[in-house]
């Protein structure tokens, strides 16, 4: 009996001691949680993304003390951080909303209250929904009527170049498309690890997702002095660089250009894909900007057309995979992320594996597939929509290219900042001078220069704005990202108050 006992005891000992080593090994042992910094996925901590980052946290604290009867020196913040275009008072498009009120509530499909076009397009949406509802799940590379669609959107786009439905996949947003493609591109360890190029100054989805899988970063400088072109000695330095640390794999193009609103050249897009071909890369192509063109002189090239446009001995080998989004344009509506990417000359098994990746997630937002459908398949000359969205589409998109030329023009106008001209996209990435004596006082805060810029400037204005080491620059250069979003009244005046803040800095902080 004593035996057994002794034995018992043993085992329980032995249980007890295992665990508390798993526990202590694993970081649990500081406050009981199973999940803890020390124990949690390391890559996640590497993330980082600017955007949403400490200064809009600031920026939302800042707002809610002011509702709270706080006295500042504004009456309001400014949210010029991000390109959410309804945020900043951008009206939504009439027909796109009447589409989507109709498949959410089809009784109103039996009322007077909308043209017969919205009706039809809505009917035709919940024709192809499950149950004749929006409610259900779709497949999960979308609903099918909704992606014969889009192909034939990139068909008009490309001047009739066959897009293949089943190279279409509708995503949670554009961003959802890339991470998914970046999962399929990322392997391998050590010097053979997967390698992608992106462009400094980027948006800061790619440099997060690709912390997240543990992938290494292949940075490409755009050339600033140049509007911020993409220059192929350039990306032949960067591939050159990322061969001895991994194996470039991937380049990743963003056109027209985030965070910079620059436009590449249609002999641009021609270097870059032979640049792709010759180094065996995977091209990948953010084309959410696409209708975001202003400047004399530039025009839209999707990198689909130029590559077919240069025969068999691209097309059929390049690996190509384009995004777009409802997020941006001149739809603005990002909070239905909708989205899709078509992929070109995909091997087919890995092909098999996207479907079954993007299964995982049961399907995109049913809501946001229609608001797409919408746009890739608007009203068209003689329906009784069409001239109400036109002069929508029109005055939306005349009115950001009043804004882009409006931002380049004020900014250069203040002592100490230089902005390029805004061509494309939704933002300004002017570059600002920082007095050394800010740089020093910004690393005693445990801040980057032009953080401690945004901070500054937040503090005693109300606006926000996103750093440029959110997105990366070249060292020694500091920047900040602001969108072109906000009503024309409202950037007059919020220039103005820049040009007060900014002058006021180099003073205060001048030797």
């Amino acid at each position: 009996m004593a035996s057994k006992s002794a034995h018992m005891f043993r085992n329980t000992r032995i249980t007890v001691v295992t665990m508390a080593k798993r526990h202590f090994a694993n970081g649990f042992s500081h406050n009981g949680k199973v999940l803890t910094l020390d124990s949690m996925n390391e890559h996640i901590k590497k993330v980082e993304y600017a955007v949403r980052g400490p200064i809009v946290v600031r920026a939302g604290a800042i707002r809610k003390e002011l509702e709270q009867g706080a006295q500042k020196p504004f009456k309001e913040v400014i949210s010029a951080n991000i390109g959410d275009a309804h945020a900043m008072g951008q009206a939504p498009i009439t027909f796109l909303r009447q589409v989507v009120a109709l498949c959410v509530y089809p009784d109103l499909l039996k009322t007077n209250n909308f043209p017969d076009d919205a009706k039809d397009r809505a009917q035709r949406i919940l024709d192809g929904c499950g149950g004749g509802s929006i409610g259900a799940y779709s497949a999960s590379q979308g609903v099918e009527i909704i992606r014969n669609d889009v192909a034939n959107y990139i068909e008009r786009r490309d001047g009739g170049l066959k897009s293949d439905p089943n190279n279409i996949f509708l995503c949670t947003g554009a961003s959802d498309g890339v991470v998914a493609m970046l999962k399929l591109l990322v392997s391998g360890e050590g010097a053979s690890r997967t390698g992608a190029m992106i462009p400094i100054p980027q948006y800061p989805l790619y440099s997060a997702t690709l912390a997240e899988l543990n992938a290494k970063m292949v940075p490409y400088y755009l050339d600033e002095d140049n509007n911020w072109a993409l220059d192929i000695e350039e990306l032949q330095r960067a591939f050159d660089e990322g061969e001895k640390i991994c194996l470039p794999r991937v380049l990743c193009v963003i056109n027209p250009g985030n965070p910079t609103g620059q436009v590449l050249s249609r002999d641009n897009v021609v270097e870059i894909i032979k640049f792709a071909k010759q180094n065996h890369l995977f091209l990948m192509a953010d084309e959410v900007y696409q209708d975001n063109v202003y400047a004399e002189g530039c025009a839209f090239h999707s990198f689909k057309k130029v590559l077919f446009d240069l025969g068999p001995e691209y097309s059929d080998h390049v690996e190509l995979a384009s995004f777009h989004s409802i997020s941006k344009g001149y739809m603005g509506e990002c909070g239905f992320r909708g989205g899709y990417m078509e992929t070109i000359n995909l091997d087919h098994k890995v092909k098999e594996q996207l479907r079954k990746l993007v299964s995982c997630r049961l399907c995109p937002p049913v809501t946001g597939q229609a608001a797409l459908e919408v746009i890739v398949n608007p009203p068209q000359q003689g329906e009784p929509s069409f001239e109400k969205f036109d002069a929508e589409k029109r005055a939306v998109l005349g009115t950001l290219a009043e804004k882009a030329r409006l931002t380049a023009e004020m900014f250069n106008s203040i002592p100490g900042i230089h902005c390029n001209t805004v061509q494309g996209a939704m933002y300004s990435f002017p570059r600002i001078e920082i007095p050394e004596r800010a740089v020093r006082k910004a690393e005693t805060c445990g801040m980057q220069p032009d953080a401690f810029y945004a901070h500054e400037l937040l503090e005693e204005t109300g606006i926000c704005i996103v750093a440029g080491s959110g997105f990366g620059q070249k060292p020694g250069t500091y920047h900040f990202r602001m969108t072109i979003l906000p009503p024309i009244d409202m950037m007059r005046s919020l220039f103005k108050l820049f040009r007060d803040f900014h002058l006021g800095f180099l003073e205060k902080y001048k030797e």
